[in-house]
């Protein structure tokens, strides 16, 4: 609210629920603008800011929707007033159905309204309309002459520096994470498909109490890792063959991002494990770059070039070839063709400006990643780190990466 300009108001709406066809649905997620402001994970939630209101009981409003008999005998509960008073810390409380009535009162003593919208690099948003876009434009239709401004600038600027208590479920998804990664250590075999791999994670976060995957994990065997997004997770994992698995645990809707490499039958090849130790080499060197004042494109650049000297050394590229190389077009890309670092937190990749410097109480990860599908080996390594006044603390530290602590786990 100290952020808004003068005599406006900030309008933030929860999401939809997608459904898939008939009267199924795919679950519900919640804006997370709204959940990181009020705490409430309900779909049909609307809260209002006026900061400058007369009224004092009008600078902080949460709607709700009303459970009525009916919804209740089929979906249970909502929350009250009360429970939701308990749990955000707003004090007024009123219906959705009250809320077009309520706002009119506010709206023309304003100059302004501050409107969400999911704004993000990652987000594609052709062809898509969400609860906000039906705001934006219901807004403008009702109040066509007030000035708009975007409520995300504001909370993309303080969303990345995590207070204590998110750090703490960030690294509760994480925790998870690593029991998750360590069972499925401990099942790998030769002639497994990818998707028993994968059922040992959702197990684990079932029973952990986890709300979701952070995302469809990754369980790519041979060439498979080679696609950087491959998630069919088909295939059988043969003899001889290295697994890459990417996933992460949302729990308390806090997101852990780590990825892990690992030999099918137990042990690396010699040449797995030349190309796991080069990965490895550039996420313990590449790591300690990420700390207060860093610029994103500054710490990508200077992991480029870690990548490009271990690809060197395992004689994938030249000097020569290096020096001779369209600098627009550098011969890296061929091996390792994405960015190494991004903001988590509520959103896997979370809201925040790369032209920012890092600061302490952000959250990034580091994956440095070798892709030689000639070879059939696709190999990356990630972690999660928070950032700190000296520089950073690796919350997955606990998650076994060291090749002989692989090898001696998957040999139990």
């Amino acid at each position: 609210m100290a952020k808004m300009e003068p005599n406006t108001i900030a309008i933030l709406t929860s999401n939809d629920t997608k459904h898939t066809n008939a009267d199924d649905v795919m679950g519900f997620a919640q804006n997370n603008d709204l959940l990181y402001l009020s705490g409430i994970d309900q779909g049909n939630t609307t809260l209002v800011l006026y900061p400058d209101a007369y009224k004092p009981e009008n600078r902080v409003v949460l709607f709700l929707e009303e459970a009525s008999e009916h919804s209740k005998q089929w979906d249970g509960e909502k929350f009250t007033k009360e429970q939701a008073r308990e749990l955000s810390g707003i004090k007024r409380v009123e219906w959705q159905k009250d809320f077009e009535k309520i706002l009119q009162l506010m709206a023309f003593e304003a100059d302004g309204l501050y409107l969400g919208h999911n704004e993000h690099i990652k987000r594609v948003t052709k062809d898509q309309q969400t609860q906000q876009d039906r705001m934006i434009a219901w807004c403008k239709q009702k109040y066509p002459l007030h000035e708009y401004h975007r409520a995300a600038k504001i909370t993309r600027e303080l969303r990345p520096v995590k207070s204590e208590e998110e750090i703490a479920l960030i690294q509760k998804a994480v925790d998870i994470s690593v029991v998750s990664f360590q069972n499925v250590l401990q099942r790998c075999k030769p002639g497994m498909k990818e998707y028993e791999l994968e059922a040992e994670l959702a197990y684990n976060l079932v029973k952990s109490g986890a709300t979701r995957h952070s995302f469809k994990p990754i369980v790519a065997s041979g060439k498979n890792a080679c696609v950087l997004h491959y998630n069919e997770n088909s295939s059988t994992c043969k003899d001889g063959e290295m697994v890459l698995m990417d996933f992460g645990i949302c729990y308390a809707n806090y997101n852990s991002d780590t990825t892990r490499c690992f030999p099918v039958n137990g042990k690396f090849t010699a040449r797995q494990r030349e190309v796991y130790t080069a990965v490895l080499n550039c996420l313990k060197e590449g790591s300690q770059l990420l700390k207060p004042g860093m610029l994103p494109r500054d710490y990508e650049k200077a992991m480029a070039q870690l990548v490009e000297e271990q690809l060197i050394t395992l004689g994938l590229l030249t000097q020569e070839a290096i020096k001779e190389q369209d600098p627009d077009k550098p011969l890296y890309k061929k091996y390792f063709m994405h960015g190494t670092a991004h903001y988590i937190g509520l959103d896997v990749h979370d809201v925040g400006l790369y032209s920012r410097p890092m600061e302490a109480g952000m959250v990034f990860t580091c994956e440095p990643g070798i892709y030689i599908p000639e070879e059939g080996i696709g190999c990356r390594l990630e972690n999660d780190y928070l950032i700190t006044t000296n520089g950073n603390l690796n919350l997955s530290e606990a998650m076994p990466i060291e090749i002989d602590e692989i090898e001696s786990l998957m040999a139990q």
